[in-house]
């Protein structure tokens, strides 16, 4: 005889095992490319199963709201960062951008990419730009260059590639999303139980077992969807100042987790969804999605930084306060001092 409880204890286990191999679905879902899971729902879709449910109206596809497409407007086909990226390129950084614009791509060529012989202060002055912008451009150019000729196919680190979702435009003064991917974007699936339950009778054992793991794995796939286009949706609006203006300064704190609660997903998952996933700035620049995910340190690094540029002549205890008064945050002078050190900022003093 069994014991008393062993239906509910196999039934749980049954549960528990249900749900692993639910998050391992769901995660290795997450961690595809668009180029894969596009390569996916064309399978799923094309399947005989598929094409059943949707001719008898038991499946249908309810476009996402006010989703646009577009076309990429950079060349390649995903961004490559390497193990040693420059920075200034990966977030965008919207004070260089900034400064790279305002000079124009045929000045900029000429005077930090060619081999013309320059100092820096006839860069700046032909730039009509400071002479601490030109070192830093110049710095920046220079770095770029001798990590592109020290990268060979053997010694450098294996470059990690971002698939790139969408292109974020500024429309009437707001960031809005325009997807690259029509075939996984064109809508979410919705199932029809009334037009199911008329279906499945007529089916033999086989094929309604078919129909269930076709629809356990539709349901996967419109997850990975909504997940993705609503962390897009949250991101845009958190970091819509940063996204306008191209600076990182005004980027706000966001961590991973908090915004896997706010999606009600596992934080694994989450971060499988954004770790390959990149996105084409406002700017023109493709970003990994990880940029609208700073945390408060590099938040406030950025910030420190655009200050000591502006105002050199400030000790730790201005930095402090100028923090404080320009964006509400309030940090100790051994905190500013240990920024500071971070970004290789001389003291007052040597600055």
């Amino acid at each position: 005889m069994k014991p008393h409880g062993f239906k509910h204890t196999v039934s749980a286990g049954a549960r528990t095992s249900a749900a692993i191999i639910g998050a391992l679905k769901m995660a290795h879902l997450a961690g595809m490319s668009e180029e894969e899971f596009e390569k996916f729902l064309k399978e799923m879709e094309g399947g005989r199963i598929f094409q059943l449910l949707k001719n008898s109206g038991a499946i249908n596809l309810a476009e996402f709201p006010s989703a646009r497409y577009a076309a990429r407007q950079y060349a390649g086909y995903g961004l490559k960062l390497s193990g040693g990226d420059l920075p200034e390129l990966a977030d965008g950084n919207g004070d260089l951008v900034g400064v790279i614009q305002g000079i124009g791509q045929e000045k900029f060529e000429a005077c930090f990419l060619k081999d013309a012989v320059m100092s820096d202060v006839e860069r700046a002055e032909e730039c009509d730009i400071s002479v601490a912008d030109a070192v830093r451009l110049r710095d920046f150019v220079n770095r770029a260059f001798i990590q592109a000729e020290f990268e060979g196919p053997v010694e450098a680190p294996a470059a990690k590639v971002f698939s790139a979702v969408a292109g974020i435009e500024i429309k009437d003064g707001e960031p809005a999303l325009a997807f690259f991917h029509r075939e996984i974007w064109k809508g979410r699936y919705k199932v029809d139980s009334e037009k199911l339950a008329l279906l499945l009778p007529g089916l033999e054992p086989a094929e309604r077992n078919r129909v269930e793991k076709l629809l356990r794995k539709i349901e996967f796939a419109d997850k990975r969807k909504t997940t993705l286009y609503r962390a897009l949706e949250i991101l845009m609006n958190v970091q819509a100042d940063y996204l306008v203006s191209g600076e990182p300064g005004r980027r706000r704190p966001l961590s991973q987790k908090t915004l896997a609660r706010n999606l009600e997903v596992d934080p694994s998952v989450l971060n499988r969804l954004v770790s390959n996933k990149s996105l084409q700035m406002p700017w023109g620049m493709e970003a990994p999605m990880s940029v609208l995910l700073p945390s408060s340190k590099v938040v406030n690094l950025e910030r420190l930084y655009s200050i000591a540029s502006e105002k050199p002549e400030l000790s730790d205890e201005g930095l402090r306060m100028e923090l404080k008064v320009r964006h509400g945050v309030k940090l100790s002078r051994r905190s500013v001092a240990q920024y500071r050190k971070d970004l290789s900022l001389a003291a007052s003093g040597a600055r």
